[in-house]
């Protein structure tokens, strides 16, 4: 079996549900309590808070607990939009985002905010342009992810940061979901960068993990109320189990970084080599160096995604779509859509994303399969001629 859906969701290390199950067993105290256990369960909490901070560079007041990079998205739209609405009701976003942000920011449109939706190039870039001309007195807020999910290019994160210099009261919030451990890191602690979301999910972390970076002195509203956990800002119970766990997740993620890297690359350059030499195959993804490691978006014409994917999941080959989150529902794909791919084009793209553990090997057997499929469907496809 190879696994090449890693954008959708990685598979939890051993070591990584060792620690959940250790912390299970003997971290059983609620971290609010008064008593003994109480303070141990706490004890383990705030030194996986502190082991985060530490590897990001950040302060671990600085480092918030949440579910996941859609709980993480939401609140910082939604707690800013909250926040600051005293000073404004305009976001800045792309159109190219998570449906996270997307959804969160029409939400806030049908609440009276204004939201400006920055456009894309053929490649999946914002023009930083764009964004200078859109800024206003009355903006609070601009979102842009670090790293596209389903093409993969690299949002010029430190442009924008350069821009908002001289807008210190707007936040600056990047979703960094599928950017950890992506030798990128400089440009996610841009010191102009007020809020990073991350899911633990995506590298190796136990589901329904995550973490916000918000910088010391922005503020956000809560989203959920109640016991005051997280400084009074997310109210709830913590996890210290499966935090703990992402936080080892982490460790190991960002140890030997610059090889794993390195490693991606090397397997996303093997099966791009390979493809692109079939007529009937487009490339959406790009081998460049503001395109990630890990993702790889390409399609054959005149075969529809979906029958691509099975196709490989015959071979036991496990790619996705363009996106988890909407792959099963059928939807069109907003980034391809943002950047005017052809219609017909979009409709058969693939995406194949790798994680620090897939090998060369398996991106041989991939084009091995790859052939055979486009053997298959070679009727279905425009005369190559």
């Amino acid at each position: 079996m190879i696994y090449f859906d890693n954008s959708a969701t990685t598979k939890a290390l051993p070591a990584v549900l060792d620690t959940y199950r250790k912390v299970s067993e003997e971290f059983a105290g609620n971290p609010s309590s008064l008593h003994a256990l109480g303070d141990h369960a706490y004890q383990m909490l705030e030194g996986a808070r502190k082991q985060i901070a530490d590897l990001i560079q950040a302060q671990p007041d600085e480092i918030l607990f949440t579910s996941g990079g859609t709980e993480g998205d939401n609140w910082v739209i939604k707690g800013t939009a909250i926040e600051k609405r005293p000073f404004g009701k305009h976001l800045i976003t792309t159109q190219v985002e998570h449906p996270a942000v997307i959804n969160s920011m029409k939400q806030l449109e049908s609440l009276g905010f204004e939201v400006t939706y920055l456009p894309v190039d053929h490649r999946g870039f914002i023009d930083p342009a764009d964004l200078k001309q859109a800024l206003r007195q009355d903006t609070i807020l601009v979102s842009v992810m670090a790293v596209n999910n389903e093409v993969g290019c690299q949002q010029p994160i430190d442009a924008v940061a350069a821009i908002l210099e001289d807008y210190p009261n707007v936040h600056f919030h990047v979703d960094a979901v599928q950017a950890i451990g992506k030798g990128l890191m400089a440009s996610l602690r841009n010191p102009r960068v007020d809020f990073i979301t991350f899911s633990g999910h995506k590298f190796h972390a136990p589901r329904g993990t995550g973490f916000i970076y918000a910088k010391s002195g922005k503020h956000i509203a809560p989203l959920l109320t109640g016991g005051g956990q997280e400084h009074n800002l997310r109210s709830g119970t913590e996890n210290t189990p499966a935090i703990a766990a992402m936080a080892k997740a982490l460790r190991i993620l960002l140890t030997d970084e610059p090889q794993k890297v390195a490693r991606q690359a090397a397997i996303r350059e093997r099966i791009a080599t390979h493809v692109q030499q079939k007529a009937n195959v487009h490339l959406f993804s790009e081998l460049a160096p503001d395109f990630a490691p890990h993702i790889l978006c390409f399609a054959i014409r005149g075969v529809r995604g979906e029958t691509i994917v099975h196709a490989f999941e015959q071979h036991e080959i496990y790619i996705s779509t363009t996106s988890a989150c909407s792959s099963k529902k059928g939807t069109e794909s907003s980034t391809l859509a943002a950047m005017h791919a052809d219609p017909k084009l979009a409709t058969s793209a693939i995406r194949v994303s790798l994680d620090e553990y897939n090998t060369l090997a398996e991106a041989d057997a991939f084009n091995a399969a790859f052939d055979q499929i486009y053997a298959k469907f070679g009727k279905l496809m425009p005369n190559e001629d």
